[in-house]
């Protein structure tokens, strides 16, 4: 059953598994790549209903190339170490290289990735540097 707080609704991983019949598994995936937009408290997944329809009204992917030509253009990248060890900070313009930068790290796993849209400069995503690179490394 959805979660109330005001006038936001929130929909659990578990309450899209029924009411849409998609895999729970299939759901944290989408989550997890920005497919659907949801936020993580806790453990657990939550997803608004501006985001369902968002994710519905959403056009079909694009070829390969015109997505990444897409993509380059709208979004810039901030590589940052995440801990007081590693204060570096980096801005991309391309996902090479946010790829080339992170292959050069010794320890990989202290640093993030925050995506940033250019025309609203909002911060889209935050990732992990190697789940950055496990997604995008073979595109």
């Amino acid at each position: 059953m959805p979660k109330q707080i005001g006038d936001l609704t929130l929909y659990s991983v578990d309450d899209l598994h029924e009411q849409l019949g998609i895999s729970k598994m299939t759901l944290r995936t989408y989550l997890r790549e920005g497919r659907i937009r949801g936020r993580k408290l806790g453990v657990s997944w939550y997803v608004t209903e501006d985001a369902i329809r968002e994710y519905f009204d959403e056009p079909q992917p694009e070829s390969g190339s015109t997505q990444k030509q897409k993509n380059k253009k709208q979004y810039r990248y901030i590589v940052q170490g995440i801990n007081d060890l590693v204060s570096e900070t980096e801005e991309c313009e391309t996902i090479d290289e946010v790829i080339q930068i992170l292959n050069e790290q010794a320890i990989i796993s202290l640093f993030q990735v925050r995506i940033v849209n250019r025309e609203t400069d909002e911060i889209t995503e935050i990732i992990k540097a190697r789940d950055f690179l496990d997604k995008h490394a073979n595109i």
